[in-house]
């Protein structure tokens, strides 16, 4: 027997949107989507756009949130619930209003955890041991809204921000399955974000130069980084007088733990892999044989 696939909207930009709805299409019936439109200088594959197409989905753009509530006020949308992830525009009470039952936040964190645009990568960055995924009823204030669910992630002591994105997209789909039939079915109420017990904590927008490599800090912070940098904005850094990115790094024991070691402080890093000027991503040894003229 076929299950009943319940009605929602989707509410999302980025690429965490497109691969949350494509795993969401799955289970639900995607009503319609409210993305941001391709930005006139962008050239590229929009992934929401080109996961809409690929669904056969009808979708609706807003670029921010005065076109959005001008949108709902044409009524476009017949469902009770909406689901957003990934969207990058403030949503109006107005707009929250629209859907009876609210529209519902995935958000990648344990809330109050890592409220704010960048919580997955200030996971890695901070060094905790356990992150997640929080589903709010949406307000107005930022991150704010009552709990319907959470799910915990342990990270490995590796754990890189692109890898732990996957890992908590996966999370959110099968938190979002299982809950929303139980509030929609009245099953669960909303609870206080204190329930976590989590502190309240706030990440924000990284900008290009978060990403340069200050040796005067100590090496465990600058292996985080580099793993919570690995997308954006990259750990850039000055060796032998060059311009690298590093890829990967381990803290070193000693200056001679390693063919490429770097001092810091306090501390040692080895620079395991990194992209060399000539754009190629080689080996710390590699770099070390090709580039080290003194």
């Amino acid at each position: 027997m076929t299950r009943h696939k319940l009605p929602a909207v989707f509410f999302g930009s980025g690429p965490v949107a497109a691969a949350s709805l494509r795993l969401l299409a799955q289970d639900f019936t995607i009503e319609a989507v409210v993305t941001k439109p391709r930005a006139p200088q962008h050239h590229g594959e929009v992934p929401v756009l080109a996961a809409v197409q690929e669904l056969g989905l009808p979708v609706f753009t807003a670029a921010n949130a005065q076109e959005l509530d001008q949108l709902f006020d044409t009524k476009p949308v017949d469902s009770q619930l909406a689901i957003l992830i990934d969207f990058g525009i403030i949503v109006s009470q107005k707009v929250i209003d629209y859907f009876p039952l609210g529209i519902i936040n995935s958000h990648f964190s344990i809330l109050p955890q890592w409220r704010g645009a960048d919580p997955i990568t200030f996971a890695v960055l901070s060094g905790q041991p356990k992150t997640g995924v929080s589903l709010m009823l949406l307000v107005e204030a930022m991150d704010e809204g009552p709990l319907l669910a959470y799910g915990e992630y342990e990270m490995p002591p590796d754990i890189t921000t692109p890898k732990l994105t996957d890992e908590l997209i996966e999370l959110s789909d099968a938190l979002l399955k299982d809950t929303v039939p139980k509030y929609i079915g009245g099953e669960l109420q909303p609870a206080a974000q204190t329930a976590t017990k989590q502190p309240v904590s706030y990440s924000r927008k990284l900008v290009k130069a978060d990403g340069a490599v200050d040796w005067r800090r100590p090496a465990e912070e600058i292996e985080r980084q580099v793993r919570a940098y690995l997308d954006w904005p990259k750990s850039q850094a000055r060796i032998f007088d060059r311009d690298v990115i590093i890829m990967s790094a381990r803290v070193a024991s000693g200056q001679d733990d390693g063919d490429l070691v770097m001092t810091c402080r306090p501390g040692w890093l080895e620079i395991l892999q990194l992209k060399a000027p000539s754009g190629r991503t080689v080996s710390g040894a590699e770099f070390l044989r090709g580039y080290n003229k003194s």
